[in-house]
């Protein structure tokens, strides 16, 4: 087997509670990540937990963020704070018989780690290209790029997919045997991302068509436009 299929486990992410709900599968961990559109960011700042949600991408064998120049969070990171990142997608509410074992179904991400900021011009326009293909496939090749105003009033960070683990659940409710005869309803009901139809800018009206992706939006694989360009 490939060594490099699975992440390490980890005393940091070997999983305490339910270990048959943990994975280190490299792949099922870049598909989850792909997927998700919010990363949740903790970090802690003057000895007080602060999570917050964030807008990222995966970029190989790592995860971007962005921000402010003047953010709390980024000034904290470039002095080589540590962080806790996690993504969650929910797929479905387990409905039970009892109160106690409903449940929901879902897939998420933890990373763990300390990033890096990408300050050579060229990776950090790199970088911003992939957080935004990473809302719709190739978008960046239909926006203006980042200027030099603002590429000075950004930051760009790059976490190393080291410290990595994925929990999830699938299924049905899992009922004690005393409680299968009761006339409650039970099951699942699942749940997904749903694109709606595109709405124009009302301010201004578009000079271009209604992309495809747009008019056909889904998460899934994230193309980038350094993919699809020659």
């Amino acid at each position: 087997m490939d060594p490099r299929a699975t992440f390490p486990v980890t005393p940091r992410t070997r999983a305490g509670r339910k270990p048959e709900r943990a994975s280190y599968d490299r792949a099922a961990a870049h598909a989850i990540l792909d997927e998700a559109l919010v990363a949740s960011v903790g970090f802690v700042d003057d000895g007080v937990p602060f999570v917050i949600p964030m807008a990222f991408a995966r970029q190989g064998e790592r995860l971007l963020l962005h921000g402010s120049s003047k953010s709390r969070l980024l000034l904290l990171l470039a002095q080589g704070a540590p962080i806790c990142v996690t993504v969650t997608l929910l797929d479905g509410i387990v409905l039970a018989r009892s109160a106690m074992h409903h449940s929901m179904n879902y897939r998420s991400v933890m990373v763990l780690g300390t990033p890096r900021e990408l300050v050579a011009e060229a990776e950090k326009r790199a970088a911003l290209e992939r957080v935004v293909d990473h809302v719709l496939a190739c978008r960046s090749l239909a926006t203006r790029p980042p200027n030099e105003r603002e590429l000075r009033a950004t930051r760009v960070f790059a976490l190393e997919l080291e410290d990595v683990s994925i929990k999830s659940r699938g299924g049905g409710p899992i009922e004690d045997a005393d409680d299968l005869g009761l006339a409650h309803w039970a099951g699942v009901i699942p749940l997904g991302i749903q694109a709606l139809a595109p709405v124009p800018d009302p301010l201004h009206a578009p000079a271009a068509p209604t992309p495809a992706g747009a008019s056909s939006y889904q998460r899934g694989r994230v193309v980038s436009a350094r993919e699809v360009q020659p």
